[in-house]
């Protein structure tokens, strides 16, 4: 009798669990249908535009180890930047003028802006160029585009561009670059100039210079505005030819066939390491040509690097320094190194000045650690 009344009890579990399993299939079953359905009625239009809402983000929060591309409103960048007041401006560039901005959420950010008619092929230039994160690239935050402007939104580097240390308003302490140090921004900034080079579609950054090249907090160098002269020839359908040609920057090939190149930035890295290791400002590329006669004509190490770095470097590797410059900006671009190549040469000579300078007995080499370095 109580064996009947279990064997009963259990038949009927079995069943309500029978019959709940096949209410939740049905039921899954018919929201997986209407989902697809949905989906497969939308006009391919549409399917696309939803797909570049995903890699566009709303609002101003910082997209920090994210992949998006934020848009930001004008109303928060001018709050951010007190209404683009002249004591937030921090300086000029390709793009137009630059300014620091302090977003809601506490994160410092650089903005640059232009007067501009809004386009979308502005917004896809933009998700393009911020999906290319590196170590040493200044990274692209995000993009603002109302009232007839465009900005850009970048990660602020508080040091700022290295040609203030060499010769701006705060080349006082150019006194702490020594060589060593000047080999370390040399090296990041060949690091993300290569990888640039090294993407499954090149890019070539076209505006390479000593002012592009910002050092953060931790004495890690990052090359800033990557792609930004290919994004304004896309937008505007301004050429190469409306480069400017006195540019002592610009490749001298560059300016009689009309393109560039990646050995275009090659070039263009030899002046910054000639501006670099004499701690002076190339004006022309008369001034450039001038350097390489000097070394070429064995002139003395004293007459082409700064003074300031006094006698602190070996002769060994500064002499490796000058060779791999002089190879930068050989007049042909074919003779000139890959930038691969040019990041790794300074990976060694850097890495021998640090043996040979390592304070015997000490074990520990006399380089200042970067937050105590631009103080």
């Amino acid at each position: 009798m109580i064996l009947a009344v279990a064997l009963g009890v259990s038949a009927a579990a079995l069943s309500l669990v029978g019959v709940l399993y096949l209410l939740l299939y049905y039921r899954r079953r018919h929201i997986n249908t209407s989902r697809t359905s949905e989906i497969s009625s939308s006009p391919p239009s549409l399917q696309a535009e939803h797909s570049i809402e995903f890699s566009v983000q709303e609002g101003g929060s910082h997209p920090s180890g994210q992949r998006g591309v934020w848009h930001f409103s004008l109303e928060e960048l001018k709050l951010a930047t007190k209404n683009f007041s002249d004591v937030n401006l921090i300086g000029h560039g390709t793009f137009g003028e630059a300014y620091k901005g302090l977003l809601q959420d506490g994160t410092i950010v650089a903005v640059k802006k232009r007067q501009a008619v809004p386009s979308q092929k502005f917004i896809e230039e933009v998700v393009h160029l911020a999906s290319i994160r590196h170590r040493n690239l200044v990274s692209l935050l995000g993009y603002c585009q109302e009232s007839d402007m465009q900005m850009l939104i970048y990660d602020y580097i508080p040091n700022g561009g290295v040609s203030t240390h060499l010769y701006g308003a705060s080349q006082e302490s150019a006194n702490k670059l020594e060589f060593k140090h000047r080999l370390s921004i040399a090296y990041g900034a060949a690091k993300g100039l290569d990888h640039l080079h090294s993407l499954s579609s090149p890019l070539v950054h076209m505006n390479f210079r000593t002012t592009n090249v910002l050092v953060d907090e931790d004495f890690i160098s990052k090359v800033a505005d990557p792609g930004v002269r290919m994004l304004l020839q896309r937008v505007d359908g301004v050429g190469s030819s409306r480069t400017t040609l006195d540019d002592p920057f610009i490749d001298p090939e560059m300016k009689e066939l009309g393109r560039f190149s990646k050995k275009s930035d090659v070039y263009s890295f030899g002046v910054f390491l000639v501006e670099l290791v004499s701690g002076r400002e190339i004006r022309s590329e008369k001034s450039a040509r001038k350097w390489v006669q000097n070394y070429e004509g064995l002139g003395e190490i004293s007459d082409l690097v700064d003074q300031r770095m006094s006698a602190n470097f070996t002769s060994e590797c500064m002499n490796d320094f000058l060779q791999l410059i002089a190879w930068c900006l050989n007049a042909s671009g074919e003779r000139r190194p890959a930038m691969s190549y040019v990041a790794s040469e300074l990976e060694r000579i850097r890495g021998k000045e640090m043996t040979l300078t390592t304070i015997m007995g000490e074990g520990t080499d006399t380089v200042t650690l970067g937050s105590q370095l631009f103080k």
